[in-house]
């Protein structure tokens, strides 16, 4: 069969965290003694990530509880305004660009 295609109510991927970088490299090395081809250690500023994937495609994440999505903005005020890590930041106006609102209905 061909390979699936995202697309709406599809599924990029499955991601897991685990608490610490010891758990988290403990991790990788057994993947990557079960034969499966996991990533190096990618830093995605807010948390640290491996990825792979297993017989029949889908993808799986393993990600680092820290440092968190507090690095860059105050705790009490998350999710208020579009927090982008700085490799991120010279895309921000086609980010932007691509966001639909979020409609809230409340009964």
């Amino acid at each position: 069969m061909p390979p699936a295609r995202l697309g709406i109510g599809g599924v990029h991927h499955v991601a897991f965290r685990t608490p610490n970088d010891e758990q988290h490299e403990q991790w990788r090395q057994q993947l990557a003694a079960a034969g499966l081809g996991v990533t190096p250690v990618i830093d995605r500023f807010y948390f640290r990530s491996i990825y792979f994937r297993v017989p029949g495609g889908i993808l799986f994440e393993i990600a680092t509880d820290g440092p968190g999505f507090a690095t860059d903005e105050d705790p009490a005020h998350l999710g208020e305004r579009l927090s982008l890590p700085p490799f991120l930041e010279p895309y921000r106006a086609r980010i932007e660009a691509g966001l639909k609102p979020i409609e809230m209905h409340r009964n």
